[in-house]
């Protein structure tokens, strides 16, 4: 059976109570509700990975820009408490990631990445600007 992302993305959506747009065939946002009247946007994208030759799907959710005073060392400690999600740095943002090949991984481990990276990218974007931007 074919895996529709955006059918699945849409689906969890409602499940959650959050919202859901989609970009394209390969890319949806949900606004994922969180404690405290709080939400956390996580980007879904479904891309081939080259290197090991399988479709993979990858959730990011923006916790804030990077900046010098950011302690790198911190974030990743946080990386060994976690199962799926890990701390980046792209584009001058710091971001948590999850992801999955998806031949691997049924829709319960999808929804549990959505979830772990909207709450720790919540967590530190509390703790890191004291907002709820993203």
């Amino acid at each position: 059976m074919e895996f529709n992302f955006n059918e699945f993305m849409e689906r969890f959506a409602d499940e959650i109570g959050g919202q859901f747009s989609e970009y394209d065939q390969s890319k949806s946002v949900i606004i994922v509700p969180l404690e405290e009247n709080r939400f956390q946007a996580v980007l879904g994208v479904t891309k081939f990975n080259e290197k090991f030759n399988k479709m993979g799907i990858e959730f990011s959710s923006k916790v804030c820009p990077y900046s010098d005073d950011i302690d790198c060392k911190q974030l990743v400690i946080e990386n060994a408490k976690t199962c799926y999600a890990k701390f980046v740095i792209v584009d001058d943002f710091v971001k948590v990631e999850g992801s999955s090949f998806l031949e691997t991984i049924r829709e319960e481990g999808l929804k549990e990445i959505i979830k772990e990276v909207a709450q720790l990218a919540d967590e530190w974007e509390l703790k890191l600007t004291g907002l709820d931007v993203n």
